[in-house]
């Protein structure tokens, strides 16, 4: 790609504004295409359509990949000999920093900026603070709007009128199904959960002034504010055959957390000032790190930044030493972690033991499949580091030697400096079977549903696990089941399902191999029940409550919906809290009041 030359024999001292402002020039190009993609969410939602929405999200991430990949060859080409040079870009990271002092998305721009530098010097860069932005630049927080990114009602009696005046703030270009109803239930779930309690002069409804696109529903995302204490408020909209529906109003933090979790896909939502908006949702997600919130917001690379801020800063403020994870170990990856850390970091093996035949180029592309694929609730998202450095003497002797032992060529020690050259960073979880181990039967049996909800949902968005042992599943804070364990990670559609062949001699079902001969994607659902569990009461459990996923028809049923291009809802939400889901009493009820 050639770059038109500005700089004249005996100007070559330009070269670092040239390259600064090239960066910058770029980087304003992704951040206009980036608030493009998310603006014509609202539309797709308007014309119902879902596989444009889920399209886009995969676009948005490419995008800003293939920015970086533009910028660092212009780049490359106005350094050249000097691209590796630390003056030149200790002067290129001054002059970028001095253009965007007065952006309101200067810590985005940084991390562009970072990610520009990095491409242009992959051989074992380090994290430099002279030529990246790896602190906070002094504050963000002056430059943030001067405009409230969020509506502000009272909420005073009538309330519906309230409620009604919040649906025409938004304005979509689609009919309601029903909104007199949906309007009395909002107000039914706000009289029941709020004014029993509370003065309803006191309290105000503050709401983003954009709504939250994922997959088939729209939020409407806000908060509560009485008396300086703050809650949220959220409302799915559905659009269906005969219009947008309201499908719950969620005012519990859990259900928010939830709606927001690092195992589901991210939003597209219309935002000019990223800051801004990252605050207002901590205000109403106080347990979440910012760098949740801006990988939920599609900022990927700035949350990654942002985790690295994070991680850090523990590092500063703990003392406890790095060990090996709890749990049966894997056969692909090491897995360590910190007591004190809600993370661990995952190394793919130098050599991956018996049975297991993927490749390391394998593992990392299924690690892409599932960082761009709808998560459902139920796949941990992870960041992907290369180089990450440690201190050694944070490290147990243990771990140390299971590190030198499984993946020697990714681990470099230089005094008190450990380096590890690639690996995954995710949440940590209680694994499915140490779980199982703590607790009495109700909680297993409880749990045991919960998987196989998780294997149910995971296939209606086309995804099969491969490997169900339950070592391979966590559980996290919120009790749920979540797949973690990725290598052998496979589409529903490209599998093929099929009954167990019938034994041709009653020995055939003791053999220690296989009587027949599957092809590669054959999957048998009826040898589920093996891998799955060992204990004999949870097994009949399992049968008695979900023999479908033990049956191929449930797997082929699947895939015909899939060929057919259905997009299968899976609500990130209790069912219960579903107005559809309420009590007969309580719809009744609404119906008087939408007449």
């Amino acid at each position: 790609m050639a770059i038109e030359m500005m700089t004249l024999s005996g100007f070559e001292e330009l070269i670092p504004c040239d390259v600064a402002h090239v960066i910058l020039g770029d980087y304003l190009s992704y951040h206009h295409q980036y608030k493009r993609i998310n603006k014509r969410a609202r539309y797709r939602f308007e014309q119902k359509d879902w596989v444009g929405i889920q399209k886009d999200a995969n676009v948005r991430i490419e995008q800003y990949l293939q920015s970086i990949s533009q910028t660092t060859e212009k780049v490359q080409e106005l350094l050249g000999d000097k691209i590796h040079d630390r003056q030149t870009w200790k002067e290129i990271r001054h002059l970028f920093f001095e253009e965007i002092i007065t952006f309101n998305t200067r810590n985005i721009a940084e991390t562009y900026f970072n990610s520009v530098f990095r491409h242009c010097n992959r051989d074992g860069v380090d994290l430099d603070e002279d030529l990246m932005f790896i602190s906070p630049t002094i504050s963000y927080g002056e430059f943030r709007s001067v405009i409230p990114i969020f509506h502000s009602l009272r909420l005073v009696k009538p309330l519906a009128h309230v409620i009604e005046q919040m649906f025409h703030l938004y304005d979509l270009n689609a009919p309601f199904e029903n909104l007199p109803r949906d309007i009395g239930y909002i107000v039914d779930v706000l009289e029941d959960h709020l004014f029993r309690e509370h003065d309803h002069q006191h309290i105000k409804l503050e709401l983003a002034k954009s709504l939250f696109y994922r997959n088939k529903c729209a939020y409407i995302v806000g908060r509560i504010v009485i008396d300086y204490k703050v809650s949220p408020f959220i409302i799915p909209l559905l659009h269906e055959q005969n219009g947008i529906y309201a499908d719950a109003v969620l005012l519990d933090p859990k259900d928010a957390a939830s709606i927001f979790s690092y195992s589901r896909s991210y939003f597209l939502t219309d935002t000019d000032m990223a800051l801004d908006m990252v605050e207002f949702l901590h205000s109403i997600l106080p347990q979440k790190a910012l760098s949740e919130l801006y990988n939920s917001l599609g900022f990927v690379k700035h949350a990654k930044t942002e985790f690295y801020r994070e991680f850090e800063r523990h590092m500063e403020n703990t003392q406890d030493d790095f060990v090996i994870a709890p749990g049966i170990k894997g056969m692909v990856m090491t897995v360590f972690t910190l007591s004190s850390y809600n993370m661990v970091f995952k190394v793919i093996k130098d050599r991956f033991d018996p049975p297991k035949k993927v490749t390391t180029k394998i593992v990392k592309e299924k690690y892409d499949i599932v960082s761009r694929h709808d998560r459902v609730g139920r796949l941990v998202d992870s960041h992907e580091f290369r180089n990450l450095h440690f201190d050694l003497d944070r490290f147990s002797p243990e771990l140390l030697e299971e590190l030198k032992r499984t993946i020697p060529s990714k681990l470099s020690i230089e005094g008190n400096r450990l380096t590890i050259s690639h690996l995954y960073i995710e949440k940590k979880l209680i694994p499915l079977d140490i779980y199982l181990n703590k607790v009495e039967v109700n909680a297993q049996k409880h749990i045991m549903q919960d998987y196989a909800q998780a294997i149910k949902e995971l296939a209606r968005v086309n995804i099969f696990p491969g490997d169900l042992l339950l070592k391979n599943f966590g559980v996290n804070r919120r009790k749920r089941v979540v797949f973690y364990d990725y290598d052998e990670i496979e589409f529903v559609s490209d599998l093929a399902f099929k009954k167990l062949p019938t034994a041709r001699h009653e020995d055939d079902d003791w053999m220690s191999e296989s009587w027949f001969t599957p092809n590669l994607n054959d999957i048998f659902p009826e040898q589920f029940p093996q891998f799955i569990v060992g204990d004999i009461t949870l097994q009949d459990f399992m049968r008695e409550r979900h023999n479908d996923i033990f049956e191929a028809s449930f797997w082929t049923g699947v895939q015909a919906k899939l060929e057919q291009g259905e997009i299968i809802s899976v609500f990130p939400y209790d069912e219960n809290l579903r107005f559809k889901k309420l009590p007969r009493i309580t719809q009744n009820k609404q119906k008087k009041t939408a007449a």
